[in-house]
């Protein structure tokens, strides 16, 4: 469902897969070539939420914010995987999101770290570039190495054309 709210609709290039399961509503900005999977819920009506480019957001997570306090901005090719809250954060370019993941308000990820499965970001949380962070509370155990930051890109990557061939389906 793709909803308008207080007059604000989500802006979706064409680029954009959106599964038929997916909830939009609101003040929602996505990138080119994103990707929104199935019982995904991202609703802007208290505050903005911006996707970047090459972005998928997995299935079942949900993308929300805090009025007055905090919106959501995702950067460029960033995976958020299965069934992630991400509440009022901002996540720099390149990152990837654990399943199972909390992120919560104004937390910041800087670029190309990794949030392991099931990790818990309290509020006001910064995470510095290149950051790998587990554990409840999430605790950074060491800097990301160039493996793992082209494993982020290629992620990104499959996703987009993944994308591609549900569009072509639809």
């Amino acid at each position: 469902m793709i909803l308008s709210f207080n007059d604000k609709s989500p802006i979706i290039p064409k680029s954009c897969y959106i599964s038929e399961s997916s909830d939009l509503i609101g003040d929602v900005t996505l990138g080119e070539d994103v990707s929104i999977w199935f019982g995904t819920v991202i609703r802007g009506d208290m505050h903005s939420i911006y996707i970047g480019n090459g972005t998928n957001i997995q299935d079942n997570s949900t993308i929300h914010v805090t009025t007055n306090v905090s919106k959501t901005s995702i950067g460029d090719n960033v995976t958020i995987g299965h069934n992630a809250i991400i509440h009022g954060s901002t996540i720099e370019d390149q990152c990837l999101i654990g399943m199972g993941s909390i992120l919560m308000d104004n937390a910041y990820i800087g670029q190309g770290s990794i949030i392991g499965a099931g990790s818990l970001i309290p509020p006001d949380t910064i995470i510095p570039p290149q950051s790998l962070v587990i554990g409840v509370p999430g605790k950074i155990i060491r800097k990301t190495n160039s493996t793992e930051i082209k494993m982020i890109i290629d992620r990104a990557k499959d996703y987009v054309k993944v994308s591609k061939k549900y569009q072509k389906q639809s």
